[in-house]
């Protein structure tokens, strides 16, 4: 459960996504200055870990995708800012762009959430929804450098 709730993180009061994905922005700030391969082995690790201790807890707490399991908002948030600049602004932006996608659960976000089940599909929806940010933020990160 430790795991699979980001520390505990999601027993934290209203929006436990929100309070993983600070956690996910903290983690980032300590991976951010690793080697781009360690970088990602450690969040290949973290996914597969995720997926292990989410279906785990949902097991647990005898609920399907229970709010309390954060570590899919960890694993989501770090893939967001994977390649952003160690830059308050860049965190912030891909924290929100992160948040945005996980709440608003475009296509194929909301398809992953609503018809893949047990640890992967937790995981697998805040993967996609990361990977939307990562690619929005990148986006905007090149918009400004342009100008």
């Amino acid at each position: 459960m430790f795991i699979a709730t980001g520390a505990y993180s999601g027993y934290l009061p209203k929006a436990p996504g929100t309070w993983g994905s600070a956690v996910g922005v903290l983690l980032w700030l300590v991976l951010c200055r690793l080697q781009p391969t360690s970088y990602w082995s450690i969040l290949g690790i973290l996914f597969v870990i995720g997926v292990f201790s989410a279906g785990a807890a949902e097991k647990i707490v005898d609920r399907g995708d229970p709010s309390l399991v954060v570590i899919d908002e960890i694993v989501g948030q770090l893939l967001a800012l994977s390649l952003a600049p160690a830059h308050p602004a860049a965190a912030l932006a891909g924290f929100a762009l992160f948040r945005l996608f996980d709440i608003l659960k475009p296509f194929p976000v909301g398809w992953v959430d609503t018809h893949l089940h047990g640890g992967l599909g937790i995981m697998l929806d805040d993967v996609v929804a990361g990977l939307y940010a990562l690619a929005v933020l990148q986006l905007g990160l090149w918009l400004v450098r342009m100008m």
